[in-house]
């Protein structure tokens, strides 16, 4: 049997247009960023937002069209940007790839009217959602060519929407801006009802990066936030393709606990490839697969950054704690010589203790060691008799926090570091007092400043009265409470 060959045609109903405005973004608020991203398209340096109850109008001093334009403009689906992927004048790399953004707005307005001039043209085309569901075959719209006079004095495009279907305030509009748009340009600029909008700035140690994959460079930074400004909210990097943020993401961030806090950032990867509606990228593409290894590395580095300066920090906190406890400890002693395992303050030694002397900071691969080293005449005194060996810094961890207190002659060293959870809470060897910071005990005490250096005292205090007579427990107890009481009784008083 023969068979005959017939065609059907390929249609889409007219209602299709104006749902792929609705349902093509998850926000309606989305129409800003696509209209901004046209205009420095078409090289403006210049768009002027004015929003207010009823209308949002969005000018721009760009190329503008003419007649061809504006058809190319309302091709849905049009691949003109793919094939001149840069802007005429300023050689930019357009943002736009499919040609429906513009339809973004039909989720947000009853009608949108677009003004136009590029040399003596001047055309406007209203787009009405009432009139174009009315009308069932005509797959047409309006085009008024208007007199040089009207309207427009300089090559631009000006885009108005009316018929608002929700109220949009300066505030999110101005957010979406500064996300989805490239405000760092030097030669474009967004005005927000007379307010210029600048880009989002961060604070805090900063870590730039550029490198290379087989489909183009990775090139960004990322900010440790100072905990004071740390934040839950936007958490992640900004992933921007274009200059343009596309979407936030964590790289392996949601398993650092509540440090990820402080991290934000940004990292451009033009090569991308991204969904129809800028919201997100298509993870299963080579070039994300490649770009995603290449950021799992980067901010495994940035952990390891991270992870130092809070070590840093902690430490100035757990030094200048430490300094508080062993000066109180000092006078204390000094006030009940008779509890001192280091006999009474020689008579012409300062009060103030610890040495008697200037402060020396000493760094070693890491190692913060502070000691108070004693007067000129106390030192060479004291090289003419054997010392008791300090502990060897090898033997302590890069964090470790050391402090020496001198009481006249002799006097001990007080070691901060970590023992591990299960380790004691504090122990001696010699005249060295080693204090756990890993202990559960002594985490819950450091998080508050005054506890922090009571605990540090009563730490300290307590292998001081043991070193006394360590073969009396009771009475060891008792000589830490006084000189834990005579430490702090200022204070209470």
């Amino acid at each position: 049997m023969e068979t005959s060959l017939e065609y059907i045609p390929v249609t889409i109903d007219k209602s299709h247009i104006i749902t792929i405005g609705e349902r093509l973004y998850t926000e309606s608020i989305e129409f800003v960023r696509e209209l901004v991203n046209n205009a420095y398209d078409a090289d403006a340096t210049l768009v002027e937002i004015v929003v207010t109850e009823d209308i949002i109008e969005i000018r721009d001093n760009g190329t503008g069209m003419d007649k061809e334009g504006l058809i190319q403009y309302f091709n849905i689906g049009s691949q003109q940007k793919l094939y001149s992927p840069k802007s005429p004048i300023y050689k930019r790399d357009r943002i736009g790839q499919f040609g429906i953004g513009k339809f973004a707005s039909l989720s947000a307005c009853k009608r949108f009217e677009v003004i136009t001039k590029k040399g003596d043209f001047i055309g406007r085309v209203i787009f009405d959602k009432e009139e174009w569901a009315r009308v069932k075959n005509l797959w047409q719209l309006p085009l008024e060519i208007l007199p040089p006079p009207d309207f427009r004095k300089e090559d631009g495009t000006t885009v108005i929407l009316s018929g608002l279907s929700r109220g949009f305030t300066p505030a999110d509009i101005e957010e979406k801006i500064i996300e989805g748009t490239p405000l760092k340009v030097s030669n474009f600029r967004v005005r927000l009802n007379g307010h210029t909008i600048t880009p989002r700035s961060l604070t805090g140690h900063r870590i730039p990066f550029l490198e290379g994959t087989e489909f183009g460079p990775v090139s960004g930074e990322v900010v440790i936030l100072p905990e004071t400004v740390s934040s839950t909210e936007n958490l992640g990097i900004e992933v921007k393709v274009k200059q343009v943020t596309v979407k936030r993401e964590l790289f392996g961030m949601e398993t650092w606990g509540k440090v990820m806090a402080r991290v934000r950032g940004e990292v451009n990867a033009d090569f991308l490839p991204i969904t129809s509606d800028r919201t997100g990228f298509i993870k299963d593409s080579p070039e994300y697969e490649a770009f995603h290894r290449l950021m799992q590395k980067i901010m495994g580095d940035v952990k390891l950054i991270l992870q130092r300066l809070t070590a840093k920090r902690e430490g100035k906190k757990v030094s200048r704690a430490l300094k508080e406890a062993l000066q109180r400890i000092y006078k204390s002693l000094a006030a009940n010589p008779d509890l001192s395992p280091f006999g009474a303050l020689p008579i012409g030694d300062s009060t103030e203790g610890i040495g008697g002397g200037a402060m020396v900071m000493e760094k070693k691969e890491g190692l913060i060691a502070e000691a108070f080293e004693p007067a000129e005449e106390v030192k060479a005194e004291a090289k003419e008799k054997k010392r008791k060996k300090r502990p060897k810094v090898k033997q302590l961890s890069p964090n470790a926090i050391i402090k020496r207190m001198k009481f006249g002659e002799v006097g001990v060293s007080c070691v901060v570091d970590s023992f591990g959870e299960d380790g004691p809470e504090v122990f001696s060897e010699e005249t060295t007092i080693y204090i756990n910071r890993d202990h559960p005990l002594y985490k819950r005490e450091s998080t508050k400043g005054d506890t922090h250096i009571l605990n540090l005292a009563r730490l300290i205090t307590q292998e001081i009265a043991l070193m006394k007579d360590p073969r009396n427990p009771r009475q060891a107890f008792e000589r830490q409470s006084k000189l834990l009481r005579d430490a702090f009784i200022e204070r209470s008083d």
